[in-house]
């Protein structure tokens, strides 16, 4: 390699190329999007759970976020690279471990992707009372493509939308909370200990707050986030943008149930418009459609931290030759927009396939990012017994790490176990069908994750399979090659015979040139008949030479003979050479020629 294409090479290495760091507002943004949008469903998910401790269960999921910030602030601090989960485990694991890890993640943001975008466009659509099923498809294909070409542009670019939808839903979400507040003070608290006195969901209390729990975990999707992009953040940013999370959660999810639970009745509580509900109460007029056009802006940016998360995670798979080196190509803005349009085209495969019933997608959403949580505690422990000596900015204690392992374990089984509201407490269950959903999406996910690690192997069998199933038609053309060869060995090996007087040159180049264009031979014989005594020509000689010179691919043989050139000597020859006569050439004879050119036998004129 030389040294110019050497610098070219170095220049297109992703790895090396300068990135734009994002500061504490930008990174917050994007991956506060996702987390804070959570408020939108998790308040009356709660609540349909755990009922009137649906705010104790959002407290208890805060307290839970509060032990994760040590625990991702010691792993990433220590291993400051893109890809969460995966990179803590690859780290500490092995590949294997590692990809279990980025499979999940990747079916968590495809699922966030999908299920954001189509709530973002029923909540947009709600203003205008449009329900076409075909017409929120398509709008939900568009959003999809919109933010796929935002993520092209570039994560600067990016975060400039998000900071503005952050600070919007923030804005709305203190508005809604202010007038709800106001909304107490006037009215009282009769409502909430009504609601409080209620009889238990699942019968008692402690299955109410378990069930309620689970539920309520999916408040803190997407705190995962900010770790599969930490390499675009600024130093000392990730621990902070981890903090602003956890307050946002801490303060908005809790706040919510508990106000929800002060101003309406549990059983008026609708799952899907709990905001809106809550709006018209504050407000009853522009308060409602604020929180619609909030609901879509900030579900829109839960697509935005998807795109982004997945671009840092597949980009360090890719790196570490998970994936193929196809992925790494960046346009000008640094951009990896081979990912970004893959993962385009596998999350609106998935909304057409599913017909825009993304609630089938929830039992992935569910168990993908808790399964993320938990393998994410893995690598922490991983990395506290492997990798003790390694630098970190801070360290997680012991005993928030077990709190954090049991409560996400207690978690996923309450998804396991969960009962479906709409059918009745506790016989009937739509946990089985979580896990199921899940399944069908994690397994051909993971097994293609599988072959691109195993790759080199599965190749080296597939060349096996090839040749036992191939040899014995290879050795069949093989044969055919040589026996083809060989006939075409035994049709060039038939010599040819020209009888030259060796006055021209041009005269013999022109009969080497019909020998070669018209006859299949690799062996021609130049004759000069010589009288007795006579000596072959020495310019003859040096015409000999320049032919063969001229056709290497024919052999040429110089024969001098001495005799006379007629009928008896052309038979002679045939029979001493064992060469038809036919395949003997002689120039034209002018009229001093003193035979008949049917005595020679047939041999043929070709000048």
């Amino acid at each position: 390699m030389d040294t110019k294409t050497r610098e070219v090479s170095l220049s297109e290495m992703p790895q090396i190329k300068k990135h734009v760091k994002l500061g504490e507002l930008a990174a917050t943004a994007i991956s506060g999007n996702d987390i804070s949008s959570s408020v939108l469903y998790v308040s009356a998910l709660a609540i349909i759970f755990a009922g009137q401790y649906a705010w104790i269960t959002l407290l208890i999921v805060a307290l839970v976020l509060f032990l994760f910030r040590k625990i991702y602030g010691e792993v990433v601090g220590a291993l400051p690279l893109n890809g969460g989960a995966y990179n803590a485990l690859l780290n500490t694991t092995s590949k294997r471990m590692a990809s279990m890890a980025a499979t999940l993640t990747l079916l968590s943001y495809m699922a966030t992707a999908v299920i954001s975008a189509n709530e973002a466009i029923h909540y947009l659509f709600s203003l205008f009372d449009i329900h076409n099923n075909f017409i929120i498809l398509l709008a939900t294909t568009a959003l999809l493509a919109v933010f796929a070409g935002l993520a092209i542009m570039g994560i600067k670019e990016s975060s400039k939308v998000a900071i503005a939808i952050f600070i919007f839903h923030l804005t709305t979400m203190s508005i809604l909370i202010a007038g709800l507040i106001i909304y107490v003070v006037h009215h009282g608290f009769d409502i909430f200990w009504q609601n409080w006195h209620q009889p238990p969901r699942h019968g008692k209390i402690w299955l109410a707050i378990f069930f309620g729990f689970a539920a309520s975990m999916l408040g803190i999707s997407g705190f995962e986030s900010s770790a599969n992009f930490v390499e675009e953040q600024k130093p000392g940013v990730f621990p902070k943008t981890l903090r602003n999370m956890w307050i946002v959660v801490s303060i908005l999810n809790p706040l919510m149930a508990f106000l929800a639970l002060s101003v309406m009745p549990m059983h008026a509580i609708d799952e899907n418009t709990l905001l809106i509900q809550l709006g018209e109460r504050a407000d009853g007029q522009w308060l409602p459609m604020m929180i619609s056009i909030d609901a879509f802006l900030v579900l829109s940016g839960a697509v935005l931290t998807s795109y982004v998360g997945v671009s840092g995670l597949l980009e360090r798979m890719t790196l570490d030759r998970i994936l193929p080196n196809y992925f790494l190509k960046k346009n000008k803005r640094d951009a990896s927009y081979r990912i970004i349009i893959m993962f385009f085209l596998l999350s609106t495969s998935v909304l057409w396939l599913a017909k825009g019933r993304v609630t089938t997608l929830a039992g992935v959403y569910t168990i993908s990012f808790l399964s993320v949580m938990l393998l994410f505690v893995i690598g922490n422990i991983l990395l506290k017994v492997k990798r003790k000596h390694l630098p970190r900015p801070e360290v997680a204690p012991w005993l928030g790490i077990i709190i954090a392992f049991a409560a996400v374990s207690i978690a996923l089984v309450g998804n396991a176990l969960m009962p479906d509201p709409a059918l009745g407490y506790p016989n009937h269950t739509k946990g089985w069908l979580n896990l199921e959903i899940f399944f069908i999406y994690f397994v051909p996910a993971l097994v293609f994750v599988m072959i691109m690690l195993n790759r080199t192997v599965l190749l080296k069998f597939l060349l096996v399979i090839l040749q036992h199933v191939f040899e014995p038609i290879r050795k069949f053309f093989l044969r055919l090659h040589k026996s083809i060869n060989r006939l075409i060995d035994d049709i060039n090996s038939q010599e040819f015979v020209f009888f030259t007087k060796g006055k021209s040159i041009a005269n013999l180049n022109k009969a080497m040139l019909y020998i070669r264009d018209n006859e299949h031979t690799k062996k021609v014989k130049i004759v000069k008949v010589l009288r007795p005594g006579e000596k072959v020509p020495e310019e003859l000689l040096q015409y000999i030479k320049f032919l063969d010179e001229e056709y290497p691919e024919i052999e040429i043989e110089f024969v001098p003979v001495e005799g006379e050139f007629g009928p008896e000597l052309i038979r002679e020859l045939s029979r001493k050479w064992d060469i038809p006569i036919n395949f003997m050439f002689i120039g034209s004879p002018d009229e001093k020629f003193p035979y008949r050119l049917e005595e020679l036998g047939g041999v043929r004129l070709i000048l």
